[in-house]
């Protein structure tokens, strides 16, 4: 299993729009996340910064190829269409991430 962790912000315009999105997210997304070995998937708002973190655990067998499955998913790519104009993409990221990486530097169970 490996932890994951992201972090993006969030346009200040859109913090309700997300919030409800995410209230109910689509049946079609959930199935994916799941499909491609994610688990115990979660995303926390820290206001008034308008930071988005997620965290989730990737139980599956080659993560290169399960989030290739989940972006070319078409449900996933539609719901993509409707959140990514909500966030804003940190300017420290890597290349080729929207949301930066965040590296674990403590966990205990």
């Amino acid at each position: 299993m490996q932890r994951i962790a992201q972090v993006i912000a969030l346009a200040p315009e859109a913090v309700e729009r997300y919030k409800e999105m995410h209230a109910s997210v689509w049946p079609g997304v959930l199935r994916t996340i799941r499909a491609c070995g994610i688990t115990n998937y979660s995303i926390f708002l820290r206001e008034p910064e308008l930071l988005l973190f997620a965290y989730y655990e990737y139980v599956g067998e080659d993560f290169s190829t399960d989030t290739a499955a989940m972006a070319a998913d078409p449900t996933t790519q539609e719901w993509w269409e409707l959140t990514m104009p909500l966030q804003r993409p940190l300017e420290t990221r890597a290349d080729g991430e929207w949301w930066a990486e965040a590296t674990e530097v403590f966990h205990t169970d």
